[in-house]
């Protein structure tokens, strides 16, 4: 390879050896990022608003305006879109800031575990109530 050639490649020699080029890795991650927002929008106005429209209403009321089909589903959705953008978005802080590349696994695995859980624990209390 001559110099000229070595001077005008964008690959690190990592990503010539991976085979991956300089946007290969998180083009997917940037686009879920995006989409998982843009659903995120709508569903956060309409719990917004449902949620200032039960104000001071009594525990019965709220339990049977979550166990509505069209409220559980969204409430549903909410959580499970709300969660994976969150451990998206966390993603992105810890490969930026953590740093060995072991200890940025483990947080990485750790946060992820965290969102599973809640998000987990959050849709069976909407389907306890809802079913």
């Amino acid at each position: 390879m001559d110099q000229q050639t070595h001077l005008t490649r964008l690959q690190s020699p990592l990503g010539r050896v991976r085979g991956l080029g300089s946007a290969k890795g998180g083009t997917h991650h940037w686009w879920l990022q995006r989409v998982s927002s843009l659903a995120l929008l709508p569903l956060t106005l309409w719990f917004v608003f449902s949620v200032a429209s039960l104000s001071g209403a009594p525990y019965e009321r709220v339990v049977s305006w979550i166990g509505r089909p069209f409220n559980a589903v969204l409430l549903l959705l909410i959580i499970g879109i709300g969660f994976q953008h969150t451990a998206s978005g966390l993603q992105v802080v810890v490969e930026d800031y953590v740093r060995p590349e072991s200890a940025r696994q483990a947080v990485n695995l750790l946060q992820k575990g965290i969102c599973l859980v809640l998000a987990l624990v959050s849709a069976l209390a909407v389907l306890r109530i809802a079913v």
